[in-house]
């Protein structure tokens, strides 16, 4: 079944694009299409530095967020906006060195939340993304 761009799409609390579940680069360009306001670069940045970090990167909308994944069915990245950020999900954050941020009841998850100011720091989010697409990933 083809995935179909919805004719409108609602902001969730934090401005976050209610995006129906797909696979795909499609869902996921329409995700952040949605995005407002200064997001939404970061969004297209995100996207991008993953696409070129992973060439063989997989993508999903999932839960309203962006996944990105390798071999169909294993999950190491997903994204979420938040009024003031946007919060970028290691699945397997704990492996990576240096761990991001970001703690999560989650054992084995670590979070990167990006404000406006200071921005991404590019070198160490493709880095987290190259080590993170090594990783065995999750199965959602």
């Amino acid at each position: 079944m083809t995935w179909t761009a919805p004719a409108t799409v609602k902001l969730l609390s934090g401005g976050n694009p209610q995006i129906p579940k797909g696979t795909g680069e499609a869902p996921v360009q329409a995700y952040i299409a949605h995005i407002p306001g200064w997001k939404r670069p970061l969004g297209e940045t995100l996207d991008r530095l993953i696409t070129e970090t992973v060439p063989e990167v997989q993508k999903a909308v999932k839960w309203n967020s962006p996944f990105y994944g390798c071999n169909g069915i294993h999950w190491f990245l997903s994204f979420h906006c938040f009024t003031r950020y946007v919060k970028v999900t290691f699945l397997n954050g704990t492996d990576l060195a240096p761990r991001p941020p970001g703690r999560s009841k989650h054992p084995k998850v670590r979070y990167l939340d990006i404000h406006e100011t200071p921005g991404l720091d590019m070198p160490q989010f493709v880095d987290w993304v190259g080590q993170a697409a090594r990783l065995p990933g999750e199965r959602l």
